[in-house]
């Protein structure tokens, strides 16, 4: 966790939500939710993927939604293949816009960052919420699984991330997603899918993606030590 760090639940289409909650040490320059990868295979709120891109968006200024999918830890409900996931996290979108603007961001930045599975679902709540006329306004796909879930087309913008020896999504499989969208793909060399030893990168390569001052890397909490999971 970063050291400003808090839990809660919170209510959800399947009962209660569990969330970890991690707050810039300014005032927030808008809200982050990011996704956890597959449920079935460990993966949690606590992925060190997903520890990486909050601890970035964190130093971005950004208030940092982790939840756990359906079934896992203290949320409530089993597995749902991505539909009750998407529904999920919707509500805690709704959740985190409602915070903000009760501390008066009437309109916050809304970033989806998402892992894995978790990107596949984090593309279908961005679909959601165009159609919606309410769409994020930055998505971070890291370790995309197109070879094993229909990931929804994203916005031109969207920044992918993919190792270059993953062997659990291959990366030809990610440029066969992108190249029907234009869409860049941003590889790591001698990164696999749990970009072990490659964390501090993908960090960097957020908070540059971001625009990022000179020195934010830096005040960044450094790498987290929690276990991976699959997709």
């Amino acid at each position: 966790m970063n050291a400003a760090t808090r839990t809660l639940l919170i209510d959800g289409p399947a009962g209660a939500i569990d969330l970890a909650l991690d707050l810039p040490a300014g005032d927030p320059a808008g809200v982050a939710v990011i996704a956890h990868p597959h449920p079935l295979f460990g993966g949690t709120r606590d992925n060190k993927v997903v520890q990486t891109l909050a601890r970035a968006l964190v130093a971005l200024g950004f208030v940092a939604w982790r939840p756990n999918f359906r079934g896992v830890g203290k949320s409530a409900g089993s597995y749902d293949e991505g539909v009750g996931e998407t529904e999920d996290l919707l509500a805690v979108v709704r959740h985190a816009r409602e915070q903000a603007a009760s501390i008066g961001l009437a309109h916050p930045r809304l970033v989806l960052a998402g892992f894995s599975f978790g990107s596949f679902v984090q593309s279908k709540v961005a679909a959601r919420l165009r159609e919606l006329g309410e769409p994020a306004d930055r998505l971070v796909l890291v370790g995309t699984a197109v070879s094993r879930f229909d990931v929804e087309p994203v916005p031109p913008d969207t920044l992918v991330v993919h190792g270059e020896i993953d062997d659990t999504v291959p990366l030809q499989a990610v440029f066969d997603w992108a190249r029907r969208q234009d869409l860049p793909v941003v590889v790591l060399p001698g990164a696999d899918h749990f970009f072990h030893r490659k964390l501090t990168l993908l960090k960097r390569i957020v908070l540059d993606a971001f625009g990022a001052p000179a020195g934010t890397f830096a005040q960044a909490a450094p790498e987290p030590t929690a276990p991976g999971g699959r997709p």
